[in-house]
């Protein structure tokens, strides 16, 4: 199944918080989007992997997503190694996204930068003819490299090198964020996780952070809501009147 955005995320919730109103706004376009997440998050402070593999399932429902996988590397312990970008290119040739959206380069959670630089390598090695590698239906894959690697913002607040309008996604992304109840401040869920240690993400003044962030990122823009990315390669236009 070919996508046309594939987001990849470490930790499941990663792609919900930082980047699904801008995945959302191209599913609205019409566009088709894919998950990868490379760990379970078992290492969270609140939840399980179990619970969370159901919230992720859940938000992926939710957001449209054609498909959400899991590649199951250790939490918090994954090496940049040639095993992990192994798993990682089988998944961009079965799809052959045209975009791919990966973790901050630069982050709090050291899984973060990492993760991005597991994944900016794939995307290269991807392309290359002389690493092969084989797909879920047993066959040689083709080589395949995205057009386009964008790495979204996280925890820190990097300056963005675009941000993209969120104005009318921005209810829907917090949705999404709240399918994952075990870890952020769902009032019908608190019961439920009571006795769970509390974590900053977990309080209720998280989600406003999150709308205060968009409308920070949206605001220079002239946008209600964004969400800022950043290229290692500089964007082109082909002519000035494609810029907002």
């Amino acid at each position: 199944m070919k996508v046309d955005i594939l987001a990849i995320g470490v930790h499941p919730d990663d792609v919900e918080l930082s980047c699904s109103g801008t995945l959302l706004r191209h599913i609205d376009m019409g566009k088709t989007v894919g998950l990868l997440d490379l760990t379970r998050g078992e290492l969270g402070t609140r939840g399980s992997a179990e619970i969370r593999d159901q919230e992720a399932a859940e938000a992926a429902r939710l957001m449209g997503a054609a498909f959400r996988k899991n590649l199951a590397m250790a939490d918090g312990f994954f090496e940049y190694s040639r095993e992990n970008i192994l798993k990682i290119i089988p998944i961009i040739r079965e799809h052959q996204p045209e975009i791919i959206l990966a973790n901050a380069v630069d982050d709090r959670h050291p899984d973060h930068g990492r993760a991005a630089k597991l994944v900016a390598d794939a995307c290269f090695y991807a392309g290359l003819i002389k690493i092969p590698t084989i797909g879920s239906d047993g066959q040689p894959q083709e080589r395949w490299r995205p057009k386009a690697l964008y790495h979204y913002i996280q925890d820190r607040n990097l300056h963005p090198d675009f941000v993209v309008d969120i104005s009318e996604q921005i209810d829907r992304k917090i949705e999404l964020i709240k399918a994952f109840k075990s870890q952020f401040y769902v009032p019908e869920a608190q019961e439920e996780f009571k006795e769970e240690l509390s974590s900053p993400i977990s309080s209720k003044s998280f989600m406003d952070f999150l709308k205060a962030k968009a409308a920070s990122y949206g605001r220079v823009a002239g946008y209600d809501y964004a969400e800022g990315f950043t290229c290692d390669r500089t964007p082109g236009l082909s002519n000035l009147f494609m810029l907002d």
